[in-house]
């Protein structure tokens, strides 16, 4: 049985909840939530590194213990610990932890002391106006937690666009190891590259009598067969994701990878422009009257009613039709087309490599300069950099870059913003830098007019350069701050700062829909990684997908440029 990476690190996120939920010893829960960050951003299978005999206790923060304990999940697929905690914990208090804003502590808060022990006991107390008057809450507290809570009714699973490919990944390779599949194609949402995904929609062409369905009900990640016919059958996975599997003629593949694709409405305007053309667009062709006129591409769809090819992860009926209409279709942003990372970390801070790793991890991936960002000391406490350390590390990297040829290390900082909007290390040694990235990583959740006086009085320290993470959400887990985003970044166009698309798969900030306003506000953005270890920088793609669903080219992007481009533009916004 294959197991995720993702399904690991959720495994071990959950044993650290509901040992915190019980007070447990904090280094305990620490352990295991740092386990998760680290496993869920490995870029090996630990299923496939236990088979060829690796030593996983060699990974950092993994000792024997959680070595023995992924092997016992990659083994029987369970962990027992987790299963003695959730025996020990109510299903209802359980429910409480999926509620944006309520953690462990303060679920336990509520249960000890309101008596709250499930989502219909946190609705009643909230109502009431009882969480207002516990102290660490307040009334702004209480009314997010009622909206989290009437919200969380309903709601549909939904996981994050990485976890899905993970998942996808492996139904692809389990589909093509059989003889005769053609072709594995997978639509919807996942292609639109949407940052969550509800379900897989998955197309295959196959040589004729393939038992193409049998062997897709005996993928081994399947819980359920919600239904199966001879072309199609629908099954649920462990990870609790849907997945649709059709199997399609080949004449008809661009078709129906344009249809499962969607959007719905993008679908709808092509429908239309069709009958106006007198032809009628469906799953399996372009047809007019019954001849088929087109279907083996999208291209050809496309073309029938007129337009050229237009990207799937612009397909939301938000002017792409008009623009390809106009011959005016963006020519989005390729991994290729990145040539350095501009926020990083190292064991400086909180990171889990060295200057010199990371540095040696960039050159591999053929970049031309790496920005290291180590948090400063108010967010990092004890292992962030005050201005001594941070003196101490600008000169680590000159006597780096004096060794290296064709590469060169950015001196940075991930500066706080504190709540006053001040920086959190003073300028005398802020001008010493290439560049800054300022964030905002406490009090959150400031009314919107405070937290965007915060940011814009940040923006007005002349050595300000890139907003990281703008929004500071966290996706299914933190919703964004209430901040006014185009008075900032209307702010940002006027002192030539920059806008960072994090490129964390827990992240994705800016969102889509803010990638499009930046470029038509005229505000660069960063695409960055965020990088806490050398293999979190093949994160890129995750923002080079969210900045494409947003509309941006090469020439909107800060680093895409060499690297005497790049430090003119830095020159403007550091001031």
């Amino acid at each position: 049985m294959a197991v995720h990476n993702s399904e690991i690190a959720a495994i071990f996120d959950e044993v650290a909840e509901l040992l915190e939920l019980e007070g447990a010893n904090a280094f305990r829960v620490r352990a295991y939530q740092n386990a998760a960050l680290t496993l869920g951003a490995m870029p090996k299978s630990l299923a496939e590194m236990l088979v060829r005999g690796e030593d996983l206790s060699e990974l950092p923060g993994i000792g024997k213990d959680l070595a023995g304990k992924i092997a016992e999940i990659v083994r029987s697929g369970k962990l027992a610990t987790l299963e003695e905690l959730r025996a020990r914990t109510p299903p209802h208090i359980r429910e409480l932890l999926r509620i944006p804003g309520l953690g462990p502590k303060r679920v336990r808060i509520l249960r000890d002391d309101l008596g709250v022990k499930s989502v219909a006991d946190l609705k009643a107390v909230a109502e009431r106006g009882l969480i207002r008057k516990h102290k660490g809450f307040g009334e702004r507290s209480e009314r997010k937690i009622l909206a989290e809570v009437r919200r969380l009714k309903g709601a549909e699973i939904r996981v994050k666009w990485a976890v899905a490919e993970e998942i996808a990944r492996t139904l692809v390779a389990h589909l093509m190891a059989l003889k005769g599949i053609e072709t594995v194609e997978i639509a919807g949402s996942f292609r639109r590259k949407k940052e969550t995904v509800g379900d897989l929609d998955v197309l295959v062409t196959c040589a004729s009598k393939v038992p193409c369905m049998d062997h897709c009900v005996a993928f081994d990640e399947v819980a359920e067969v919600l239904g199966r016919g001879p072309t199609k059958c629908t099954l649920r996975l462990r990870s609790g994701l849907q997945v649709d599997i059709r199997v399609v003629p080949a004449k008809s593949l661009g078709a129906a990878l344009h249809y499962f694709t969607g959007s719905k409405a993008h679908n709808i305007a092509i429908r239309k422009m069709g009958l106006e053309r007198e032809l009628k667009i469906n799953e399996y062709g372009v047809f007019k009257g019954r001849r088929r006129v087109a279907g083996a591409t999208e291209a050809e769809v496309y073309a029938r009613v007129g337009l050229p090819y237009i990207e799937p992860e612009l397909r939301e009926d938000n002017g792409e039709i008009q623009a390809a209409q106009q011959h005016r279709l963006p020519k989005l942003l390729t991994l290729d087309q990145i040539r350095g990372d501009l926020h990083c970390h190292t064991t400086e801070s909180d990171g889990k490599n060295t200057l010199k790793e990371m540095a040696e991890a960039a050159q591999a991936r053929g970049y031309e300069y790496l920005a290291i960002c180590d948090h400063s000391k108010r967010v990092a406490m004890a292992h962030g950099l005050d201005a001594k350390r941070l003196a101490e590390q600008i000169e680590q990297i000159d006597h780096l870059n004096a060794k290296a040829r064709g590469f060169t290390l950015l001196k940075s900082c991930e500066v706080d913003i504190l709540d006053n909007g001040s920086l959190d290390l003073p300028n005398d040694i802020l001008k010493e830098l290439d560049l800054t990235v300022c964030s905002i990583h406490y009090k959150l959740n400031l009314p919107l007019e405070q937290q965007t006086e915060r940011i814009l009085r940040a923006m007005d320290n002349p050595f300000f350069c890139i907003l990281g993470h703008p929004t500071g959400r966290l996706i299914n887990q933190r919703h964004a701050s209430e901040i006014d985003i185009e008075r900032i970044m209307r702010a940002a166009a006027d002192r030539a700062c920059f806008l960072e698309v994090n490129a964390q798969p827990d992240r994705l900030d800016l969102s889509d829909i803010h990638c499009k306003l930046a470029k038509e506000l005229g505000v660069k953005l960063v695409i960055s990684t965020d990088a806490h270890r050398a293999s979190d920088l093949d994160f890129m793609r995750f923002g080079v997908n969210q900045a494409r669903r947003g509309w941006i080219e090469n020439e909107n992007v800060v680093n895409t440029r060499d690297l005497v481009d790049l430090r003119r533009l830095l020159s403007r916004a550091c001031r």
